[in-house]
């Protein structure tokens, strides 16, 4: 199973230049009704416009904000620092910039956040592989999943 997340925006072909950029993936699809956007040959997300209902209902309701209310874009990055560079050269609104997970001590991931919203205001998350953080603390056989 893989997860294939699709999120309702207002403007596909800006926000899939904005991931794009933000995370060094592709186009897959391109078009102002749908793109999906991929990583090393994988789907990490779909985008599709509020206005186009296809062979489907609405997507979602422009009028209904915040959108994702509850929900994080989650994208783990071998190319952390990469990411970060990207985001300050664009100008991403950060919500809770570069931090460690946990903040000091053991357990947890150990790895390094940032907390960001994306131009419909969705949040997105990047971060860093587990134990990849500065702590000495690694993630054991069996611990969050592995």
């Amino acid at each position: 199973m893989r997860p294939q997340p699709l999120i309702a925006v207002a403007n596909v072909e800006a926000s899939s230049r904005w991931y794009q950029q933000l995370l060094g993936c592709r186009s897959n699809h391109g078009g102002s009704a749908y793109e999906q956007l991929v990583s090393n040959g994988q789907l990490i997300l779909q985008l599709h416009s509020f206005e186009v209902k296809h062979d489907h209902i609405a997507i979602g309701n422009p009028d209904d904000k915040p959108y994702g209310n509850g929900v994080l874009l989650w994208f783990e990055v071998d190319d952390f620092e990469s990411v970060m560079q990207r985001a300050a050269q664009m100008g991403v609104e950060m919500v809770m910039p570069r931090h460690r997970n946990p903040a000091d001590g053991d357990g947890g991931p150990n790895h390094w956040e940032c907390w960001m919203r994306d131009p419909d205001g969705y949040i997105v998350v990047v971060a860093s592989p587990y134990g990849t953080a500065d702590g000495t603390w690694q993630p054991g056989p069996g611990v969050f999943g592995e």
